[in-house]
Formats: C-alpha cells, sequence, structure tokens
C-alpha cells in the first residue's frame, strides 16, 4: 500500500507580547487537507533560538519518508501581503528577545553553514498565481534576522540533500492584533488561509518556476 504524501506546514507560537500569532492560526486551519494528492500536517514551532530547529527537525524526522514539500510561515508586522522569501542568511541579530529571553546579536545560525541558501519553491509563479485569483502576494528579498530567518535557515540546510521543496512565507497581522497599537496592515484569517491553500498547491503543480523581474526589500 502506498505511504499518503505529505505536506509540512509551521507556524510560531505568540511572541512579543501577542496572544495569538497569525502562521500557526493559518497552519492549523489546513491540518489535514488534502492538496494536490498530499495531506497537510502542521506543527507549532516555540518562538526561540535553537529550540525552534531542534522542534522542527523532529517534525521533518517523523513525516520524512512521506514528505514532499515543506513551507513555514512567520508573522510580520508592517507587511500586506503574502510575502514569499527568496533567501535565508545565516546570522540571527534579534531587536527584541526571544520567548525565552535569549537575544542574540551578530551570531551564526549555524556556524559552518555557508553564508546564506534559497529557497527551493516556485515562489515567482507562487506570488503570481496568488495575484490572478485577487491574494495580495510579493517575493520578499529579506526574511530579517530574527526567529524567522533562523527557521527558514535551518529548513534549508536540514533538507539542503533532500529530493523535497521548502521555503519560507510572512504573513500580515491579524486585524484584531493591528487594532491594537499604530495603525498596520492586516489581513483576515480566512483570506490568508485560502492564500496559503492555494500557494501549495501552486507548489505542487509547478515544475519550472518564471523568470519574472520584480521583488521586494519589506
Amino acid at each position: 500500500m502506498r505511504h499518503q504524501k505529505k505536506i509540512l506546514l509551521t507556524g510560531f507560537e505568540p511572541f512579543g507580547g501577542e496572544t495569538i500569532n497569525p502562521a500557526w492560526e493559518i497552519a492549523r486551519a489546513l491540518q489535514g487537507e488534502h492538496i494536490v494528492g498530499a495531506e497537510v500536517v502542521a506543527h507549532c514551532l516555540p518562538c526561540v533560538f535553537g529550540e525552534s530547529l531542534l522542534s522542527l527537525q523532529a517534525a521533518l524526522s517523523q513525516h520524512a519518508p512521506v514528505l514532499v514539500l515543506v513551507l513555514a510561515l512567520g508573522q510580520a508586522s508592517g507587511r500586506n501581503a503574502l510575502s514569499l522569501e527568496r533567501v535565508a542568511i545565516n546570522i540571527d541579530d534579534a531587536r527584541i528577545a526571544d520567548n525565552a529571553g535569549r537575544q542574540p546579536i551578530d551570531e551564526p545560525v549555524l556556524p559552518q553553514g555557508p553564508a546564506a541558501y534559497f529557497s527551493t519553491l516556485p515562489i515567482k509563479a507562487m506570488v503570481a498565481g496568488l495575484r490572478a485569483a485577487g491574494h495580495p502576494a510579493e517575493v520578499s528579498q529579506t526574511a530579517g534576522t530574527f526567529v524567522c530567518n533562523h527557521v527558514f535557515y535551518g529548513l534549508q540546510h536540514q533538507l539542503r540533500d533532500q529530493p523535497v521543496r521548502s521555503g519560507f512565507m510572512h504573513v500580515p497581522l491579524l486585524p484584531e492584533q493591528a487594532s491594537r497599537a499604530a495603525p498596520q496592515p492586516s489581513m483576515s484569517l480566512a483570506s490568508m488561509v485560502a492564500g496559503v491553500r492555494l500557494a501549495l498547491q501552486l507548489a505542487m503543480n509547478t515544475d519550472i518556476d518564471l523568470r519574472l523581474s520584480g521583488g521586494t526589500l519589506n
């Protein structure tokens, strides 16, 4: 009997004084769905340097035999679109402390690792497909230097020799988060769930990425 193919979709626990994180809310909303013949499995990562990579590695090991795609999600205040990240860099440089009180400054994610890893997802085709369906979407050239980039770099490193496509997407705040401070862009959970669902479909169905110019440094 053939084993069911799996898509690993990760999100983070709330951080920075928040009580909710849209990345995890999206991931768990899609838990158990079947997309292009693969079952979505959601996994919540701690927003902690180091521990997040151990948790990610455990999830990758659990689903390794049937894993075909990994998309890690993270919250990004100030963004108004689904942002597919192009590159993860080998640096931790935290503006605020993580959930364990750690605040590394100018430290490598992996001391012996390369300077950067690129997404192996067809990010431009995914953005084009999302936009065609009416979802705000962009290619981003920076995933920052907090735990999101830490996880993105660790993910690409762990899968560097594996036939599993992987990458990272930043998502906007939820409306209830954006209204608690100075006005910030936001997007409804339903819209983000629909957008991530389509992004996974596009990733599964696209063999060769589009060659289009564009992107943002947001």
